[in-house]
Formats: structure tokens, sequence, C-alpha cells
């Protein structure tokens, strides 16, 4: 199997974008810089069906789906039961504010919170929406002003969010001025550590940066509201902290009266193999943000889940907004939750993740262009290094994602040096075993015969990534 990619049909309707998308007009005279180096154009589609583990472009190419809608379908594609609880739901209710699928999933919610001991929950659209409320929530609980956030780590593409992300630097150019509140520290990743460390003394150094270099030196402990953080780097690469680590953030926070917000939109639900990630890391946050999952892919609905006393009674945090909690993004999620117990879901992630990880064991050791192979259940991520004569890491990357694609696999790869793999939950293992046997030979490809996509741009589409 090997696609030209685009096909007819999704290169006609890419080129029909190029006058309306973003980016269309730097399209044609970055595409020509990038050729001048010797790239190619990068596959592409434009997804024409969906059903279950693959996706259908325009052009009829079948592709086991690893990139799984930006992991928001943790049941696969289209699932019937859920789409016939959000009509139902349609039927019934239409849009209304006030309905009583509110109220049911808010109580089944604070049944599965870690330790149970996060009751409330306020309703929100996306993550987005959601990760800004909490932190809005954090603020004014405890009246202090500034939030603590990580380096490469990503909450969102709101106003809000974007200050308090630090995907790369490019990401906050004309932000400074807007993220005072916002005091960034280091993420220890399990590989690009400060020579001479070992994993442990860095993630020792990230904890000392937090407990004493930020309180002796940028801003007293006393004013500072919260740490932010992702228990699993999503898009920042799919980075797994360690247990030292997220235990000594949740033990920082408690001697400092600080709040631990923990960003569960994209590792929450099952993806790594339990409910939430941090039980892990035998750890409780006091606020958790929950989305994508949530609703299985079908309807929008995310929101905050936090300690009675922060979400109870604190009538400065506003939150929510016109299309939070409809009755379709409830009954949604209400039909998720109900089919996670009745399939054993969470079984099904951890032995799925299992599989991966058996199956990526060895890459590392037998391909040079592979940094790093990276598990927490399905939570997946591979990390590539150029080899000698290629500048980016991320040229490397972005051949073995287009590789892949032109195979009939789809993961998601943007500007970094990592192939990120967010499969349904429930994926079959025979079509999750396939899509890995068709990686590796993407691999093996890139390797022998070199980088082919570079930094050539993919034809606007709208999407946010690529």
């Amino acid at each position: 199997m090997n696609y030209k990619l685009p096909g007819d049909k999704s290169r006609a309707l890419l080129s029909r974008g190029l006058p309306h998308m973003r980016n269309g007009l730097r399209y044609q005279a970055a595409s020509e810089e990038s050729a001048a180096k010797g790239f190619k154009p990068p596959a592409q589609m434009i997804v024409g069906r969906a059903e279950g583990d693959y996706v259908w472009d325009l052009d009829g190419n079948r592709f086991i789906d690893l990139q799984n809608g930006w992991a928001t379908n943790p049941l696969g594609h289209c699932h019937p039961e859920i789409i016939e609880a959000v009509h139902l739901a349609h039927k019934q209710y239409g849009f209304q504010w006030e309905h009583p699928l509110r109220i049911e999933l808010a109580e089944q919610l604070a049944q599965l919170m870690p330790g149970k001991a996060l009751p409330r929950f306020s309703f929100e659209v996306s993550g987005t929406e959601a990760a800004e409320s909490a932190i809005h929530l954090a603020l004014c609980y405890t009246r202090r002003r500034y939030i603590i956030s990580f380096s490469s780590c990503f909450h969102g593409e709101g106003l809000g969010t974007k200050m308090v992300s630090a995907y790369n630097s490019d990401n906050n150019l004309y932000m400074e001025a807007w993220a005072g509140g916002v005091l960034k520290a280091p993420y220890p990743y399990s590989e690009n550590i400060p020579a001479g460390m070992t994993q442990e003394q860095y993630v020792d150094y990230c904890l000392w940066y937090l407990e004493t270099h930020i309180t002796e030196f940028v801003v007293p402990a006393e004013n500072i509201a919260a740490i932010l953080i992702e228990p699993g780097l999503a898009e920042g690469g799919n980075w797994i902290p360690s247990v030292s680590f997220m235990q000594g953030i949740r033990r920082i926070c408690d001697q400092n009266d600080w709040l631990m917000i923990a960003d569960e939109v994209l590792t929450g639900v099952g993806r790594t193999g339990k409910m939430w990630a941090v039980e892990h890391y035998d750890v409780i946050p006091d606020i958790l943000v929950a989305g994508k999952h949530l609703s299985g892919g079908i309807e929008a609905c995310a929101g905050v889940a936090a300690r009675d006393e922060i979400l109870g009674d604190n009538p400065r945090a506003t939150a929510g907004s016109t299309f939070a909690g409809t009755p379709g993004g409830c009954a949604a999620a209400l039909k998720t939750l109900e089919i996670f117990e009745r399939d054993n879901i969470l079984q099904q992630s951890m032995a799925l993740g299992e599989l991966a990880a058996q199956r990526m064991s060895d890459w590392g050791s037998r391909y040079e262009i592979v940094g790093q192979v990276r598990t927490l259940g399905l939570l997946m991520g591979v990390s590539f290094r150029a080899p000698e004569g290629v500048a980016e890491d991320f040229h490397v990357a972005r051949s073995v994602r287009d590789a892949m694609l032109r195979r009939g696999v789809w993961a998601i790869c943007d500007n970094e040096a990592q192939v990120r793999m967010y499969p349904a939950l429930n994926m079959a293992p025979d079509v999750l075993r396939q899509g890995l046997d068709l990686m590796e030979e993407a691999i093996d490809e890139v390797q022998r015969k070199g980088v082919t996509a570079g930094d050539y741009p993919p034809m606007p589409s709208g999407n946010v990534g690529f």
C-alpha cells in the first residue's frame, strides 16, 4: 500500500481553500523556499468518512486512525449508541440551559474523580475554556495573582491558555505583556536533559526550581495561587513524568498552600489505562480539567471538577457559556461513561497500551533516527533525531509521519520532533498491530532513504495543526 496523496478529490478541495484558509497567502512562497532545499510536498488528505478504527479520504483511501480526532474519540468514530443518545436528547430537550442531564452527569463524575475528592463540576464547551475557567477559579479562591505552568505545556488556543502555555517560544510572541501573572518552570523531559545530569537529578532540579528558585528570587510563595500541570505532556510530545515529580508537586503545593490543577483534557477518561492519569501517581489534585474523551467525540462537553470548598462557594469565579453543558453534550458523556463501565474500556486501554509498548520496545536500539519511545497506556509518542547532515530533528519526524500516511496510517506530527499516536481505547488489537507494523516500515524507509517532507508546508485546510 502506497497511496498517492493528496488524491485528486482532496487536492481539488485543498486548492479551493487556498484563497480562503489561514496562511493561504504565504503558502506559495513557503513551498517554493522549501522545494529549493530539496524537500517534497507532504502527503495530505481530507476525511470523507469515518467509522470505528478507520477514516477514508475523499478519494476512497482507507487509513488506520492513530490521531483519533486529536484524541477525541475514545470508542472509535461515530459510535452508534452515542449518536442515538444525542439524537434522543435533541428530540426531547432541543437546546436548553436547564435540563436534568446536567445533574445526572455531575453526579456520575463526582463518583469517578480521584479519591472521590472533587465533588463539584462546572460545565464548559471545550478543554481550552475549561482550562481558563480552572485558572480563574484558582485565582479567585486563593486571592493570589500568579500561576505556575511548565515548559512545552499546552493548555489551549484561547487568549488565557496561550498565555500559560509554553509549547514553543514562537507561540508566546506578542503575549509577553499579557502574561505577567504566569511563571514558567522546567518540565523534566526524559531526554535532552542538561549535560552531566541523570534523569533523577534533573527531576530534583525541576522540583528545586519550583520550591526554592521561584519563591526566593521571582515571586513570594504567598502570592502564588496554583501549579497547572499536564500529568502527561501531551501536545509537547507525550512526555510522561516520573512518580517522584508528580508527588513532589503535590508536596510543594501542600507546603505552600498552593492549589494543584491537573489538566486532564487529553490524558483523562481512560487514555492512560486509568480513568485519570494522576491515578498512576497516587496524587489527588485540587482542581481537575476534563474534556475531549468525555463525550465520545460526538458532541462538545468539557468542564472543571474541584474540591467542595473551591467550587461550592466562590462567587467571583464566573464560568460557563451558551453552549456549555448542552443536552446533546451531556447525553453523549453519560452514554460514553455507561459504555466504559459495561465494556471494561479501561482494561482494554491498558491491554492495548501494553501491546503497543511491547511492539515498539526495540525501536530505539534498532533505528538510529529513533530517540525515544514513550507509552503510558495509549498515550504514545516516538521522538526522532536527525542523522548527521540533516539540520532539524522535526524534519525526520515529519518525514516518518508522511511515510506513514502514504501507507495508510494517520498519526500526528506538528513542527516538533515527535510523532504522537492516540488510538481508540477499544481499537481492535490486530488493527493496532497493523498500524504499528506500518509505522515501523515508515521509520525504516526514512532511515534508509533520508528526509523527504522537511519543512515543506501543507496546503492550508483550516486545521490548527497538521
